[in-house]
């Protein structure tokens, strides 16, 4: 681990953020532009996350399956919409295979080995599988089909940052096929609910959610929803997505089904995803200026034992210390033992703090003497002193402790950072000096959206069902407006 102090957020957030992802050892830049390399310890966080996830999924009636990384080309060709949102980013294979240069200097293009069919490096996955659900879907009885894929992403981005934006990224996709328009929305909203409670719940992420902009839904459906967080800095994070998907790629890839009555009809689609940019939403809500600060739930470790010893009573206190770790194991498998002798103890604070791990329990010569421990919480860095009797019971206790305590630093950032605004002035004041959500009222008209885009950087996060109640004065060209939810996003 490295022994570099970490920039103060009111300096530099942005280096701040990067030095988290250095010092707690989540990533590394790798030699491919924009990818990185997820290291153990921020792998072992993914896994939690999907664990946890791909329950509550499973739970929802979906299946886990896979489907192939490469898109025939004009598969993405087939709905206009979808070509148009990814044509950007998408990486092409055009060849089969390299051959060695005659001069012997390396390897190049083989030019008889061209595709017959250029393919697409997967940047989502709904042509791949709609093509193949055209084949599994003939009856009623097929219907509904749930769906669901832990892969890979590959979208080809010009600036990036780890875990937030890189051309390739993991991530989940689930795609459902249904009878009727109102048992998709019902699964559309279904899994954007379904999201805003794992943030909640186990990333103690407070969320908005809504439906999204014209300009900002996912290219190729009727509608789009958004899972919004709030970031230290004030900016907004685009967490998760569910996406309305209408009849459009039924009808592309020709998926029909006989109803009840014998007739052939389309169904109705939704798509749903998350990915690892929900770490980079961790660190940046959560960590502080010491380093990563981790909800329990998602902790690779949760407890870690320090045992401080010197020579002449190492060996009490590491069998003293053995017996705590029994104890605490009991109650959590994610507990670590650092008795490592060729560190200082002050390095091993310093590195776990880092590291985000929620408690940490020292153990002294003092605490030896006094049938003690020493127990530390990572969220607020506070010491307590405990019989080694009460250890187990109160680590359980705390660890609850330590999860909901994060959560509600989370809402606090959020409701503190939230504004309402009835004037453009106050709009770009607001924007300007302090970011954060802006409830304001727009018209609708993408221009006037621009507008706003253009002079404040602000773009529309989301309007939620309690904004479509509100109306007003649209504040930029005053017609007749709507509520939303305004932000400069990452």
């Amino acid at each position: 681990m490295s022994n570099k102090g970490i920039t103060p957020r009111n300096e530099d957030y942005s280096q701040w953020y990067l030095d988290i992802i250095d010092r707690a050892e989540l990533a590394e830049n790798s030699p491919v532009r924009g990818a990185m390399v997820i290291k153990p310890y921020g792998y072992a966080i993914w896994e939690k996350i999907k664990e946890q996830l791909d329950q509550r999924i499973k739970d929802r009636g979906c299946k886990n399956a896979y489907f192939p990384l490469f898109i025939p080309k004009s598969f993405l060709s087939k709905e206009a919409d979808h070509v148009k949102g990814f044509a950007k980013e998408c990486a092409i294979v055009t060849h089969y295979r390299l051959k060695e240069k005659e001069d012997g200097t390396g390897v190049e293009v083989d030019p008889e080995a061209k595709l017959d069919e250029e393919l697409i490096v997967r940047p989502t996955s709904e042509t791949i599988m709609y093509d193949t659900f055209s084949r599994w879907i003939t009856s009623w009885r097929d219907l509904p089909l749930k769906i669901n894929q832990w892969v890979n992403i590959v979208r080809w981005e010009r600036r990036t940052r780890p875990f937030l934006r890189t051309s390739e990224f993991l991530w989940q996709e689930g795609h459902t096929v249904h009878e009727t328009e109102e048992q998709s929305l019902e699964e559309v909203l279904g899994a954007l609910e379904m999201y805003r409670k794992f943030a909640r719940e186990v990333l103690a992420l407070e969320t908005l959610t809504g439906i999204k902009s014209e300009s900002e839904k996912f290219a190729g459906a009727n509608d789009t929803y958004g899972v919004e967080a709030m970031m230290q800095d004030g900016k907004s994070l685009q967490f998760g997505t569910s996406h309305d998907l209408g009849q459009n790629f039924a009808r592309v890839f020709n998926i029909q089904f006989t109803n009840k009555d014998g007739k052939l009809e389309y169904p109705w689609q939704t798509s749903w995803g998350v990915s690892t940019r929900m770490i980079g939403a961790v660190v940046m809500s959560h960590s502080d200026d010491k380093g990563l600060v981790l909800p329990p739930k998602i902790a690779p470790i949760k407890v870690v034992i320090i045992p401080i010893y010197s020579d002449n009573d190492k060996d009490k206190i590491l069998e003293y210390s053995k017996g705590v770790y029994n104890s605490v194991k009991e109650i959590t498998e994610d507990i670590e033992f650092d008795d490592r002798d060729y560190v200082t103890a002050g390095y091993k604070f310093n590195e776990w703090e880092k590291k985000g791990v929620p408690i940490r329990i020292e153990i002294g010569p003092r605490d030896l003497e006094n049938n003690q421990c020493v127990i530390v919480r990572r969220d607020i860095l506070e010491k307590n002193e405990l019989p080694v009797s009460n250890v187990q019971e109160y680590v359980e206790n705390l660890l609850d402790e330590i999860q909901k305590n994060i959560l509600k630093r989370s809402e606090e950032l959020l409701v503190s950072n939230t504004y309402s605004v009835d004037s453009y002035e106050e709009f770009k004041d607001i924007i300007s000096a302090r970011r954060g959500f802006v409830h304001a009222y727009w018209c609708g008209n993408p221009d006037c959206e621009e507008g706003i885009k253009v002079d404040t950087k602000a773009t529309t996060r989301c309007q939620t069902e309690e904004g479509r109640k509100n109306t007003g004065p649209c504040i930029y060209c005053g017609e007749h407006g709507e509520e939303w939810v305004f932000g400069i996003s990452y």
